[in-house]
């Protein structure tokens, strides 16, 4: 039952605004100036550790938050004076947290809470005030915020998790849109170019549907399933289904489009997947306004006309093998078409068939054991998590001696930069550090009015409402904007304690400044991350996650399609990991002076893997077809190709080597023996993908190869 349609975005920041309203007006109320500031940051604190989970995991997360929260800032509290001690138990916290957010997002946002309300109490000290006020009010700002969004999420309980899904489709919208391009041949020239952008889109792809695949997953554990989650569980298949689809390669682009730019067929193709892509988008825009989807029947129509022009150019090459492809891809974009209307269908219950495959997959870490194990494989410099905490460590402890040996007035928010801009890779770094420095330069000039236009508590109070809103609001999307509005909040909070924010507008630029400059030596000198791109390393993950994806696939082509969760796991650590390659080439795309002679292959490298994921993919969307084929020879036909598809399997999980390549070229002949003869659609498909397949794997191998003579090792 809908009970009222609002805004997303409302919904999320509503208990940030009423929290610190809330706030506010206690202060004002009780005149309780001293301990406004701690109030207001744990107010912030509880927002930035808010988790999106069930009602019973919401709870169970705000229990852990304060009992975090309230250890750390009173270990702060006892220790501040003491230089010595403070310093190790920052240095310890620093390292602690990081390393520990290895585990998972909630362990990570959790720990990360806790270091940032360390230097919360820090940065609010007064030793006026009695010991326990400082965390008292920290844990009350934090309590506040959590009871409220406690309150929205019995209101709204399934919002998160229905914006995640809409967020789902908006990305894949916007990837299939750039496939589409593929499909121009008056572009084909720069089909590369369009490979490289089609997996970094893939990637934004696979890290929304894994913010879909969390929030379903808490839910989904507690016995009681309910409709609108079962319901949102079937959105997110169907787009998992489209994009495994949208993802297969049936064709090669640049012969394909030469071979069909002087028809309409190619056209009609491109035409279809921009229709489907908007679609996709309504579907989102759907799901946020939390209305029906209503199927475009232009979809339809794009259908039939398009099997009409195919249904004329076969009759026009009735013996050409390539009509194989040209009709499965076809018969591939229109089962889309099929799915998204299935979608304006769907039901708000599941049978009790259904539910047997509507399941998901676990979170990858459960149990101690499976803890346990993750933090001692990451007690490495192979890490980047333990590079990290290593790092941020030392810059803890740098930070400190600076603001002790120069007896530094406030000097901790030295600290407080460094740790928010230090980042665990160098780009992200330098793109935050200056995001930083500018949003807090206009944040000190904005704010240097603020006793001129707020003189009175009141507009003070009302400021520091608005502006920390408005920082909770772009805290994800701009950073920028986020830093200039918690300027904003922390002048009017300084004002509202009677200090003198002319005097504390040039400390707030040069702490940030010099803040900022300590994270830029960190991760430029302290086991800088080009010592670590291990290109070779994350290529090969990147093939062994494609090597048990096309294993799922090979077993279902044998014994029958099942949409079930091995599957689909395998499916997504696929595309992870070949995410986790596009994130290395980005890396070094922004660093292209120091990557200039290893940026091409890089590149190659990501094109050949994408090129892979889109073959296996190819299979996966024939499954069905292929377990229904019926004939003479189809058993034979079917071994011979498991036979092959195995071998490939493990030339893919073992190390480079020039045996492999050897391995390859003695597959490829064997796979041009067993060519299927005659035209059977699907038949051909599958042998003509294996043998794609192949020639990726052997260009792919070389590339490895070329790597690691040319370069070193695993290293690039």
């Amino acid at each position: 039952m809908k009970l009222i349609n609002i805004r997303t975005s409302y919904i999320a920041n509503f208990p940030m605004l009423l929290s610190m309203s809330i706030a506010a007006f206690c202060v004002w109320y009780f005149h309780a100036i001293s301990e406004s500031a701690a109030l207001f940051l744990g107010i912030i604190a509880g927002g930035l550790v808010d988790l999106d989970n069930r009602l019973t995991g919401r709870l169970r997360n705000i229990f852990f938050t304060l009992v975090h929260f309230s250890g750390a800032s009173l270990a702060v509290q006892w220790s501040y004076g003491h230089s010595w001690l403070f310093s190790l138990l920052m240095m310890t916290a620093a390292f602690l947290v990081t390393w520990v957010g290895a585990i998972d997002v909630r362990y990570r946002t959790i720990a990360f809470g806790s270091l940032l309300v360390m230097l919360y109490t820090v940065l609010t000290y007064n030793p006026e005030t009695v010991w326990y006020m400082n965390p008292l009010m920290l844990i009350c700002g934090t309590l506040l915020y959590s009871m409220l969004t406690i309150a929205v999420h019995l209101l709204f309980p399934h919002r998160p998790v229905q914006d995640s899904v809409a967020m789902s489709y908006r990305k894949l919208a916007d990837y299939m849109r750039v496939k589409a391009g593929f499909f121009d041949p008056d572009e084909i020239e720069f089909l590369k170019e369009k490979e490289i952008a089609l997996a970094m889109s893939n990637r934004e792809v696979i890290q929304s549907f894994n913010q879909s695949r969390g929030g379903l997953f808490y839910r989904l554990r507690s016995q009681y399933r309910h409709p609108k989650t079962a319901r949102m569980l079937q959105y997110y298949f169907a787009a998992q289904n489209i994009h495994e689809r949208i993802s297969s390669r049936h064709v090669e682009y640049y012969e394909f489009a030469h071979q069909l730019e002087h028809t309409d067929l190619i056209y009609r193709i491109q035409h279809l997947i921009v229709l489907q892509a908007n679609a996709c988008q309504v579907m989102a825009e759907a799901l946020l306004e939390d209305k029906e989807f209503v199927y475009d029947e232009r979809l339809s129509r794009s259908g039939k006309g398009l099997q009409q022009a195919f249904t004329l150019y076969e009759q026009l090459h009735p013996q050409e093998t390539a009509v194989l492809h040209v009709k499965q891809l076809i018969t591939n974009i229109l089962a889309i078409s099929e799915q998204l209307q299935r979608l304006s269908r769907v039901r708000e219950t599941l049978s009790v068939d259904d539910k047997e495959q509507m399941q998901i997959a676990s979170q990858d870490i459960e149990g101690w054991h499976d803890i346990l194990s993750t933090l001692r494989s990451h007690l490495t410099f192979e890490s980047s998590v333990f590079r990290h905490a290593v790092r941020l460590s030392i810059l803890t402890a740098i930070s400190c001696f600076i603001v002790e040996f120069f007896q530094l007035k406030m000097g901790y928010w030295i600290l407080l930069t460094g740790v928010l801009v230090c980042q665990p890779n160098y780009s992200a770094t330098t793109t935050r550090l200056k995001q930083r420095i500018l949003g807090t330069i206009l944040g000190v000039l904005v704010g240097s009015t603020v006793p001129y236009f707020a003189p009175s508590l009141e507009g003070q109070l009302l400021i520091v409402v608005v502006s920390a809103t408005l920082f909770f609001v772009f805290r994800t999307s701009r950073y920028s904007f986020s830093t200039f509005f918690i300027t904003l909040q922390v002048l009017a909070g300084f004002a509202i304690l009677g200090m003198d924010t002319s005097a504390t507008l040039l400390m707030r630029i040069s702490d940030t400044v010099i803040g900022a400059g300590l994270a830029w030596c960190a991760v430029s000198y302290l086991w800088p991350d080009w010592h670590y791109l291990t290109l070779n390393k994350t290529a090969s993950r990147a093939l062994s996650g494609n090597a048990e994806y096309l294993q799922q696939v090979i077993w279902q082509l044998l014994h029958g399609h099942a949409d079930h969760v091995d599957y689909r796991k395998a499916r997504r650590v696929a595309h992870e990991r070949s995410v986790a390659l596009s994130n290395t080439v980005s890396d070094m795309s922004i660093e292209a002076k120091k990557y200039e002679k290893k940026l091409p292959l890089a590149m190659t490298l990501l094109q050949l893997n994408y090129a892979l994921i889109s073959a296996i993919s190819a299979l996966g969307s024939i499954r069905l077809q292929i377990t229904e084929t019926k004939g003479e020879g189809h058993d034979d036909f079917m071994n011979s190709m498991r036979e092959v598809a195995e071998r490939l399997v493990l030339l893919m999980r073992t190390p480079i080597s020039i045996d492999t390549q050897e391995q390859l070229t003695t597959i490829q002949h064997q796979l041009e023996a067993l060519e299927p003869i005659g035209i059977e659609m699907s038949r051909y498909v599958l042998w003509s993908q294996l043998q794609r397949i192949v020639v990726r794997l052997l260009e792919y191998n070389q590339a490895l190869q070329q790597n690691e003579a040319h370069y070193g090792e695993i290293y690039v």
